[in-house]
């Protein structure tokens, strides 16, 4: 048996670390977190200053009673898990759970997979540092406490089954703000002059500074153009430069592999993950664009190598975030000298990019000369301006430049790569001139990307906690990232060509969006109970505070238990208050009355969702029932209007005929669906049962058929109620309302009635129908209640 033992979070980082270390060392994996909270009421004892209760998950315990075996059996214990607070946490989480003793244990850090980075921390180990331990288990209990106590508060006030959190939810907020400023945005028409001078290779574009409010301004511009002459007003020609980007933090990882790459933040995280348990990338949760020594070295002697000395140029660069957590380098590659990896695409692609930005903020600025050509107009007063740049030098260029979050082309109308050659008083021949309707747009949707520069810029999570935020909100329904198709709209163009001027109309795609993040109906109600009734939850400030002091408690410079008290004290007598005094939220809204019987029309979230009331709800028998619908994909209670509401009633209808039947598309209880022939067949989530043709609802009748032929094994004449079918999970027996388990060493083939009873009859009469006759476990609330002011075990640090 090897003397130490050493324990990191992955199996990959452990196959890499164990092929540096000598016979001396077993490397083992701890599979992340080995513990948690309880998920019960009792996890934490806020009475008894907040100690926690906590247990080791089912699919842990095999691992924690390995790592116990080899602790005992090993001379020394190195705790390898990352070193941030989480990592930290994991840390002592071992510690405690496998019963180690501080004389036989060390803590070591890295923050790169390399043997020289492995062996120095063997060399320099310390301690574990309980500050940062304090920090995340603060986070961790603060978090636990929000959760447990808003939760039950939603299920009362808004609607089952939902949860908040507290970064979550300042996101959410984020996202539903920003849809409303869109919602309200009032587009407005202005008119864009652009000139084209010259022609063939010596022909450039010029701009008017100015916009046109009314088309009849622009038209009698372009009028007083037909005979105006233009000459070369003046020339402003100077050098410019550009500088390359800082190397990548988290956040800026994220952003720019979304813009580059088209990843979500999660799989960033996913393939940055692999990279560095790969031991090709330095740790990837950081904030910091440091870089070290080695680092600035590694980086020059590459640079000179591949490109040159003209492009090199050191640059050090500092964290402009004064809450910067732990001293951490930026993301770089461990070894500057592979411009490439093997492994799979999404990690090639990954590497790269960090690899052209780390070594690209070593390089040179890129040099231009940038010209400015203002045009006079002998009939107007105002001037059109052309630009135009040319590189002189591309520095760091050669490897890389940065994208951003701008749709817009960054290259203007009047912008040109470069410009002819020209002289102050030249008289320029126009070619055309144009006077194009252009429509001013609202803020941008957040994109997973800039919702994260955003969360960074408000000081709100941290690098660990951007992406699980992201996935969070679209996992709890609260927000979803799709597309969504544009509408086609009008607008104007007018032309002066050869001394006369053109008028056209033409259509354009506008408001079409790719990836962005849109609020739900129930993310938006949910958001505005939590601002009205909890406005700390979501107040951008408060929570950049929490952070704040979080950072605080990881310096030492506050007390975890003061800071809990602090935040719960206030925050559990809103939750009492609220309970008590809240009226339900439903984010009702009147839209009308119907057209034809008067009835009230209005649209609420409901238990299966957001939907559209015709009339007052009934109080009693002898009243008429209201009509429901539920809303279309893509549509919102805050934004639809009346006649869109009246559309909803149009189902069931019928949409054609099949084998002699009608086909009728209606919406069940269980969503939409076509009926045909006593059969029912449920429509996909892509397809709007508003828009089901006569065609693809043959084709989905069909492809049921199929599919129930080929899910049928068997069949008995004795009971056509019992069938030997073919599941998700493999064969098995539908006996009534029975699914029953085939053993292993039956045939379903050549399974008699007889023997499908006598199996029927040895499962549990009272399960409920599911996988193989079990009954169907119940889900377990995650809290049904505030945590129990109660004292509860819990061991001590």
């Amino acid at each position: 048996m090897a003397k130490n033992l050493l324990i990191v979070e992955s199996p990959a980082k452990a196959k890499t670390i164990e092929g540096y270390l000598g016979k001396d060392f077993t490397v083992k994996s701890s599979y992340g977190h080995i513990r948690d909270l309880v998920k019960s009421e009792d996890a934490i004892d806020i009475a008894n200053n907040f100690k926690q209760k906590y247990e080791v998950p089912a699919d842990k315990k095999q691992v924690v009673t390995e790592l116990k075996k080899l602790a005992k059996e090993a001379e020394m214990v190195w705790l390898a898990s990352d070193e941030d607070r989480e990592g930290e946490a994991i840390s002592w989480h071992l510690f405690e759970t496998l019963d180690l003793k501080d004389t036989h244990t060390k803590r070591i850090v890295f923050h790169e997979i390399t043997k020289p980075a492995i062996l120095k921390a063997i060399d320099t180990p310390r301690k574990i540092d309980y500050n940062l331990v304090n920090a995340q288990q603060a986070r961790r209990v603060l978090d636990r406490l929000v959760g447990f106590e808003l939760s039950p508060v939603l299920w009362k006030k808004v609607k089952p089954s939902l949860s908040a959190g507290r970064v979550q939810s300042v996101a959410v907020r984020l996202i539903v703000d920003r849809e409303r400023e869109i919602n309200r945005f009032k587009s407005e028409a202005a008119f864009k002059v652009v000139a084209i001078f010259g022609k063939g290779k010596e022909a450039f574009k010029a701009e008017l500074p100015e916009r046109f409010a009314k088309q009849e301004e622009a038209e009698k511009f372009l009028q007083d153009c037909i005979a105006a002459d233009f000459d070369v007003k003046s020339l402003d020609t100077r050098p410019t430069k550009r500088s390359p980007a800082a190397p990548f933090t988290t956040s800026t990882l994220q952003q720019e592999a979304s813009r580059k790459l088209g990843y979500s933040v999660a799989r960033t995280m996913q393939v940055a993950q692999k990279l560095y348990e790969s031991g090709y990338i330095t740790y990837m949760r950081t904030d910091s664009v440091n870089l070290s020594e080695l680092a600035l070295n590694s980086a020059a002697s590459e640079i000179v190598s591949a490109y040159g000395e003209k492009y090199h140029q050191q640059r050090r660069y500092k964290t402009k975030n004064a809450s910067a957590q732990e001293a951490h380098e930026a993301i770089r590659p461990t070894y500057f000298n592979n411009h490439t990896i093997d492994g799979e695409s999404s990690e090639k692609r990954l590497y790269e990019l960090i690899w052209k930005r780390a070594i690209a903020s070593q390089m040179s600025e890129a040099q231009f000369e940038k010209t400015t050509a203002k045009i006079s107009i002998s009939t107007r007063s105002e001037d059109l301006v052309a630009n135009g740049e040319v590189m002189k030098f591309d520095g760091f260029l050669k490897v890389y430049l940065e994208s951003n979050d701008d749709e817009d082309d960054t290259q203007q109308d009047g912008d040109n790569t470069m410009l002819p050659p020209l002289t102050k008083g030249q008289r320029l021949a126009l070619q055309e001139m144009s006077a194009t309707e252009r429509f001013s747009r609202p803020a941008a949707r957040y994109t997973e990307a800039s919702l994260v520069k955003k969360l960074e810029e408000l000081g709100i999570g941290r690098p660990s906690t951007y992406a699980p935020t992201i996935s969070t909100i679209q996992n709890r329904g609260y927000v979803v990232k799709e597309e969504r198709e544009g509408k086609q709209r009008n607008f104007r163009v007018l032309t002066l060509k050869a001394g006369n001027v053109i008028k056209e109309e033409k259509t354009e795609n506008t408001g079409a969006e790719r990836g962005k993040l849109f609020p739900t109906d129930i993310g938006a109600v949910v958001n505005d109970f939590l601002v009205q009734y909890f406005k700390d939850i979501v107040d951008f400030n408060f929570t950049a505070s929490v952070e704040k002091q979080f950072d605080e408690i990881a310096q030492g410079l506050k007390e975890w238990t003061d800071m809990l008290h602090d935040f719960y004290n206030p925050f559990h007598k809103e939750v009492e208050s609220t309970i008590e005094k809240a009226d339900k939220a439903t984010g009702e809204r009147e839209l009308g009355n119907h057209p034809e019987n008067g009835k009230k029309v209005s649209v609420r979230i409901g238990r299966f969702g957001p939907f559209v009331q015709i009339g007052e709800t009934a109080t009693d028998d002898t009243e008429e029932k209201p009509l429901y619908a539920s809303l279309r994909s893509g549509q919102s209670i805050e934004t639809i209007s009346l006649e869109e509401a009246l559309e909803l009633f149009k189902l069931p209808k019928v949409v054609g005929e099949y084998e002699g039947k009608v086909m009728k598309v209606a919406i069940g209880r269980f969503g939409p669906y076509i009926s045909h022939n006593s059969a029912f067949v449920s429509l996909p989530k892509e397809i709007d049962p508003h828009d089901v043709t006569e065609e693809q609802a043959i084709e989905l009748i069909n492809l049921k058929r199929k599919k129930d032929a080929e899910k049928l094994i068997k069949a008995f004449d004795e009971d056509p109620d019992v069938k030997v079918l073919n599941g998700r999970w493999g064969p098995y027996i539908e006996f009534g309302k029975l699914n029953v388990k085939i053993p292993k060493d039956k045939d379903p083939l050549t399974l008699t009635y007889e023997e499908c009873k006598a199996l029927a009859d040895a499962t549990p009469k009272d399960a409920k129908k599911g996988r193989f006759g079990k009954a169907a476990a119940a889900a377990k609330p995650t809290a049904t209640k505030a945590p129990a002011k109660k004292k509860a075990a819990t061991k001590k640090k």
